[in-house]
């Protein structure tokens, strides 16, 4: 379930997807059908072009072939319409980046990641919601927490 209890239609029906989303998804876990879930239930799906080069990364730091990671990576292509940076989205992910580092020291986490930081600005810019698991987000209000009970 979406920590809230609602639907991904009731919450917010642009979704932005972080990379936790998709790789969970793509593992077919719990979590990942619930995003699939989330994501079908969306009007639109945005995924951050910054979202690419992160689940590129995961596969193939842990050997996952490269014609394997670049199928995932069209997938979402398919699947979701592309955001890229901008001049609004790189004024946006600095401030974003200081708003969850910040939060991150506050509940002792470590240092959000730069792609954190775009992620959040692509929301706030597109009026949507990230969907994602990743402590750094968890309580913003342009979170929909991936959360199973």
């Amino acid at each position: 379930m979406v920590s809230s209890g609602h639907s991904a239609r009731e919450i917010a029906v642009k979704i932005v997807a972080d990379a936790y989303a998709w790789i969970e998804l793509f593992a077919g876990t719990r979590k990942g059908e619930l995003a699939k879930s989330i994501m079908e239930e969306a009007e639109s799906v945005i995924t951050p072009d910054t979202v690419l080069a992160e689940v590129g990364r995961k596969y193939i730091r842990e050997a996952i072939d490269d014609e394997t990671t670049r199928q995932r990576i069209s997938t979402i292509l398919e699947a979701s319409e592309p955001a890229y940076i901008d001049d609004g989205i790189a004024v946006e992910a600095a401030k974003a980046y200081l708003q969850l580092e910040k939060m991150s020291k506050d509940a002792g986490l470590k240092k959000p990641s730069l792609f954190d930081a775009l992620v959040l600005a692509v929301a706030k810019k597109s009026d949507g919601k990230v969907l994602t698991g990743d402590e750094h987000f968890e309580g913003l209000p342009e979170t929909i927490w991936m959360n199973i009970f």
